[in-house]
């Protein structure tokens, strides 16, 4: 027995001192995300920078011909939108005369994100699983094909994550059609032998199912099944395929039925919208009119601003809760960047560079699009609970400085709309002090939420916890962390965090390799069956302040210290 306390003891103290030792902090989520509801002159100041910055760079004359929709969101509302028209249109053919949260753009690739919803509501539903491979749902690809690619070894979930090892396009893409003179790149003459007549080749015309299974059955992967992540096109127009053969519709009308209907995303569809409220880049509204046919899955959808940002809501609101078998807004897969991951089907990235603190990362679950006209993108940025949509038409370089512009301040604004909302609802003294315990809380930028003094029974837990897991107090603080659950769950009632004990600063120039690798430990140890480092707000006013601390495995509930409650504990000491 006492070998086994020794070492239970000495296991405990190397779970701190790893925690201690590490360059690694909590910071997702940070902190549970504020109410935007609320007046938040924060977020005011910053809409105003960003409007004078997208104001000042459309005024270049290089960016005369580019109309925009930007509009941010937060799970409930909409909280601030920015529209510019183009001053210089097609007199032929102008589209919409203002622009504005109804006008509808090609948002290109965006689209591939409601042909997953839709996967991911046929999985809910058992109608599909998203670990079967994907010629269960698509018999022609059981049969036999003149090509490589494993079917049954590419699964639903590898489609949707870029996974699959698929190449890229197979009617669009090709140099052959591109280039008058291949010789200039010392390409041989293109016999255009075995090439699909559709899409891009030929006169235009939609591609057809037939067409699009016949040519990739005659093809080779580009990589393993689940080997690496790629992107690919063609992964998208399969899931539609399986969404149509599932559900006995055709894909757009399942979509619609689905998802646009009940989001009431009535400026949406496959359909092409009127030129009244289309926003039609000069010298390329030509695309506008394509019918994309077999591949509209993976691009042929067409929104409006106000409509992605219902859509950005819903996925705010459920994206951890449409089916059990993933969150939705995870990463799947790596990509080619240090910080960058694909998602089922997001573009994630990870920066330390928003918040002006190397260990502060902000993470984006991003969609972007392209096609001839139109480039767009979605951003979710779930820790904040925000969602942005950035729609243009014109010059295609416009969206990445609109993305900096509206990223940055809008983020930065976000964590001080944080700050001032945790430093409200959890700082202060809590107190028990019959049985001499108190905790105090409070709130600095570089470690969020922490524990500054802390009795337990009249026991100073600041000095006694590093003094028994033999590390230096000094080097340390405790640190704490949502968990975003509550003791009552159906009344949203008790929210649980964790106490931390991490470094206080990141090793000296990180000057080892190691110094970067960091693993997750949040539930450290246990006290007689209880959670150790379980703490638990109670008692939430209208304005939103905790007035009751809960420890869980310390057995106690400590209340907000006032003028009011001391008195109060005067008194019942001096009954006592």
């Amino acid at each position: 027995m006492g070998l086994i306390s020794t070492s239970y003891a000495l296991l405990l103290a190397i779970s701190f001192v790893a925690l201690v030792d590490a360059g690694c902090h909590y910071q997702f989520p940070a902190f549970p995300p504020p109410d935007y509801a609320e007046p938040c002159p924060e977020l005011l100041e910053a809409f105003n920078r960003i409007e004078t910055t997208v104001s000042a760079l459309v005024a270049d004359p290089s960016f005369n011909t580019s109309s925009y929709s930007i509009e941010v969101t937060y799970a409930k509302s909409t909280l601030w939108t920015s529209f510019h028209t183009a001053v210089d249109k097609d007199p032929a053919r102008p589209g919409a005369e203002e622009i504005d949260g109804r006008s509808a753009y090609r948002i290109a690739s965006i689209t591939k994100t409601f042909t997953v919803l839709g996967i991911l509501k046929q999985h809910a539903a058992g109608n599909l699983s998203l670990d079967d491979s994907v010629d269960k749902y698509i018999p022609q690809l059981a049969g036999h094909q003149n090509g490589t690619i494993p079917w049954k070894d590419i699964t639903l979930r590898s489609l949707a994550s870029q996974l699959s090892g698929l190449p890229r396009d197979w009617a669009q893409g090709d140099l052959a059609t591109e280039l008058s003179d291949p010789s200039a790149l010392g390409l041989p003459p293109a016999s255009l032998s075995g090439l699909p007549q559709c899409d891009s080749f030929g006169e235009y015309r939609p591609c057809t199912e037939q067409e699009l299974l016949q040519s990739i059955q005659s093809k080779p992967p580009l990589f393993a099944p689940n080997q690496k992540s790629t992107y690919s096109n063609i992964a998208f127009e399969l899931l539609g395929l399986v969404l149509a053969n599932v559900t006995l519709m055709d894909y757009e009308d399942y979509i619609q039925s689905a998802i646009l209907d009940p989001l009431e995303m009535t400026g949406s569809s496959f359909s092409k919208p009127s030129d009244s409220i289309a926003v039609l880049p000069k010298n390329i509204s030509w695309y506008w009119d394509v019918d994309e046919g077999i591949q509209n899955p993976t691009g042929g959808l067409y929104a409006s601003s106000a409509d992605m940002s219902k859509f950005l809501r819903y996925v705010l609101s459920h994206y951890n809760g449409i089916t059990p078998a993933l969150n939705w807004l995870q990463p799947a897969s790596f990509t080619a960047g240090l910080n960058s991951f694909y998602g089922t089907p997001w573009e994630m990235f990870r920066s330390n560079k928003i918040l002006n603190d190397p260990d502060r990362l902000v993470t984006f679950a991003t969609k972007g699009g392209g096609l001839p006209g139109y480039s767009t993108i979605i951003v979710l940025v779930p820790e904040f609970e925000l969602g942005i949509t950035i729609l243009t038409a014109g010059n295609e370089t416009l969206l990445n400085h609109l993305l900096e512009a509206t990223t940055v301040p809008l983020i930065q604004a976000a964590d001080m709309v944080t700050q001032r909302h945790v430093q409200n609802a959890y700082t202060g003294t809590f107190e028990a002090s019959v049985i001499n315990s108190s905790i105090a809380l409070s709130y600095t930028r570089k470690n969020g939420l922490g524990i500054t003094d802390w009795i337990s029974n009249g026991t100073d837990m600041m000095t006694a916890i590093p003094r028994y897991f033999k590390f230096d107090s000094g080097k340390s603080h405790v640190q704490l962390m949502t968990t975003l659950l509550f003791r009552d769950q159906d009344n949203l009632a008790g929210e649980c965090w964790r106490m931390l004990v991490l470094p206080n600063q990141s090793p000296p120039d990180k000057a080892k390799v190691w110094d970067d690798f960091c693993v997750s430990d949040v539930d450290t140890m246990m006290y007689d069956g209880l959670p150790w480092n379980e703490l638990v707000f109670w008692d939430k006013d209208p304005n939103g302040r905790f007035h009751t601390v809960e420890l869980t495995a310390f057995r106690v509930s400590m209340s907000r210290a006032n003028t009011k409650e001391v008195i109060s504990e005067k008194l019942l000491m001096q009954d006592l």
